[in-house]
């Protein structure tokens, strides 16, 4: 997988198109990211107890990965990614401008 939690992406496809943010969240099972500040929805909630109200809160939904592009801290754009090895450690970098990516 290309995105690792802590990553900034930005958000190519859907209603928060062209948004950035931070991975809080991979599922790689299911391959849905979860992103801080993006793709917020409204859940009504019941009250739970007798005498309390019901409240509407707003919650951060999953993407799909596919929605998504991490953004390359050098360039600022939205990029590929590519591997190679440094020594015996692989790495992540940049298609565009060939820096690495932590």
């Amino acid at each position: 997988m290309n995105i690792k939690k802590g990553d900034t992406v930005k958000i190519i496809a859907g209603k928060d198109n062209g948004k950035e943010g931070k991975v809080l969240e991979i599922d790689n099972k299911n391959r849905r990211i979860l992103v801080e500040g993006i793709n917020i929805v409204k859940k009504h909630k019941r009250p739970t107890k007798q005498g309390e109200k019901g409240e509407i809160i707003k919650i951060p939904k999953s993407l799909n990965i596919s929605n998504v592009m991490l953004k390359c801290p050098n360039c600022g754009k939205g990029v590929r990614v590519g591997h190679k090895l440094n020594g015996d450690q692989k790495i992540r970098y940049c298609k565009k401008c060939q820096a690495p990516i932590s």
